[in-house]
């Protein structure tokens, strides 16, 4: 009997497969050495490499709005005006630990040529940076930006956090992300905001 579990264990593994070495080069048979999963559960959840890496890239994206989205949506019970609360959750997501040496996961998909070429893979990454971005305008439009100003300070902070991880993997640092980071917040302080 195939379990839900079975599914579980193979998306994670592909996951771990493909932050480590890319969707392209990560065969089947290696997520299915690395799950302990039979052939028969691998073939039957996913009859193909496609369908695995479509899974395995979805939860990967998933995982990494989720996290995004805990940092940036409150309840603004702290402030009824939700500026001040609503920057804080911005600063929350900016700066909120992460491996920097690891590189994002859905960040590094995009060098991934095996994804870039596949229309359903990159939607599915291009969604991710779509929604993630919509998202921080939001909390950003919350604490009293206007549209314009919410929407270039939205790019600003993702592309920081993605520049971040770049930094600390090409220099071996991962106080270069925590730096990039820091001058970031120091320009979102309320005198620099306008």
């Amino acid at each position: 009997m195939v379990t839900t579990g079975t599914r579980e264990r193979l998306v994670t593994t592909a996951q771990r497969l493909f932050a480590s070495q890319g969707v392209g080069p990560t065969s089947p048979r290696q997520v299915l050495e690395a799950s302990g999963v039979g052939q028969g559960s691998l073939y039957h959840h996913f009859p193909t490499k496609h369908d695995l890496a479509v899974a395995a890239v979805g939860a990967t994206v998933d995982e990494a709005l989720t996290a995004a989205r805990r940092d940036l949506e409150g309840d603004g019970s702290d402030d009824p005006g939700g500026g001040v609360e609503a920057l804080d959750r911005v600063v929350a997501y900016v700066t909120r630990p992460r491996e920097a040496l690891a590189g994002c996961k859905v960040g590094r998909l995009t060098s991934d040529q095996a994804v870039m070429d596949d229309d359903g893979l990159r939607d599915v990454v291009t969604a991710y940076f779509v929604r993630l971005l919509a998202a921080v305008t939001a909390t950003l439009r919350e604490a009293g930006l206007p549209a314009d100003a919410a929407r270039d300070r939205a790019h600003a902070a993702v592309a920081v956090v993605q520049g971040g991880y770049v930094l600390a993997r090409a220099t071996g640092d991962e106080d270069a992300m925590r730096a990039a980071v820091r001058g970031f917040v120091a320009l979102l302080a309320p005198e620099a905001r306008r």
